[in-house]
């Protein structure tokens, strides 16, 4: 059984970061991503407050990319600090940050206490809520990723790492696909039975795609589970570690698989065809992969994972057909 973040020291650090209103009456580990501990810490005056805990003890993966390019491991709070930097300086919401401390003693991690939005996911209102709100929320969404594009870079990389500026994302698109790709075919005879035909068609449509020497700000796994919606209605994203200077198809495909019908209120206009075509199949690989990786450990939600592989594995395999 693993055993996650004591919670005295969590209770100790709300009290030294929030002074008189500090005292912690409830602890509540909550659902958040694979790579970090989420808690909320209910405090005596009926508020809370998040505490985002990066340790190896809240970290799923087994055996994380690591190295400095757009697709090495999104973890750490070095990440987090910069991308609510950038969001912040295009106006893009996200949780408030209201104390940081590296390298806590007694966690034997790097903490971050943030405001708690308070709010349901978008996920959980567009299962059960109103569809006007939603509709509402998703106009808003759709003007923070347009702002998000006014930040743009000629390299390409996490905001907080060295900018990678002598290869092109579709030429790093293509080595993760391909690394992807060799990683599924060993674990799903499915894909190893089409592999040949994906490489193929990975080195046509990489053939296609032209120069460019912009990127713009991605969160680059912006489904509707990490965005919050606050009370006023205003969409909060959450897990942004992974923000990073990128090509926007690669948001975009994303954003397509997760919003389905509803992506038509977050639609951009003028994206290349020939680049958006290039990231349907890599994403769909990294959505096999990636998946499969995390199962090599502890991970509890398995069958929501399996779900997740069946899904994009279906999708390469029928598209390797065509």
């Amino acid at each position: 059984m693993r055993a996650f973040s004591p919670t005295a020291p969590l209770k100790e650090l709300a009290r030294r970061a929030l002074g008189g209103r500090g005292r912690v009456v409830g602890v509540e580990r909550l659902r958040g991503g694979t790579k970090k501990g989420v808690y909320r810490l209910v405090l005596a005056d009926d508020s809370s407050v998040v505490a985002y805990v990066w340790s190896g003890a809240e970290n799923y993966w087994p055996e994380p990319h690591t190295g400095e390019g757009p697709f090495a491991h999104a973890d750490g709070l070095d990440l987090f600090v910069g991308a609510t930097e950038a969001l912040a300086s295009v106006g893009v919401r996200t949780p408030r940050v209201l104390w940081v401390e590296r390298d806590h003693q007694e966690l034997g991690a790097d903490v971050a206490l943030v405001e708690d939005v308070g709010g349901p996911t978008l996920e959980e209102h567009m299962a059960h809520g109103d569809p006007a709100f939603v509709r509402g929320v998703l106009g808003r969404l759709g003007e923070a990723l347009a702002a998000m594009g006014t930040r743009s870079e000629a390299g390409v990389g996490k905001v907080s790492r060295p900018l990678v500026r002598d290869r092109s994302c579709a030429e790093l698109v293509v080595e993760h696909a391909l690394v992807d790709l060799d990683e599924g075919a060993r674990r799903r005879p499915e894909l190893a039975e089409v592999s040949s035909r994906v490489r193929v068609r990975l080195d046509e449509l990489f053939e296609r795609v032209g120069p460019r020497f912009e990127h713009g700000l991605v969160h680059s796994e912006l489904g509707p589970d990490h965005v919050l919606v606050d009370p006023a209605g205003e969409p909060v994203l959450i897990d942004v570690e992974g923000l990073m200077f990128f090509d926007v198809e690669w948001e975009h495909v994303f954003l397509r698989f997760r919003f389905g019908d509803l992506y038509r209120y977050l639609e951009r206009p003028g994206l290349d065809p020939a680049r958006t075509e290039l990231y349907t199949w890599a994403e769909h690989l990294s959505l096999v992969a990636g998946p499969l990786r995390l199962l090599d450990g502890d991970y509890p939600d398995r069958a929501e994972m399996l779900g997740i592989v069946e899904y994009h594995l279906g999708r390469v395999v029928a598209l390797a057909r065509e």
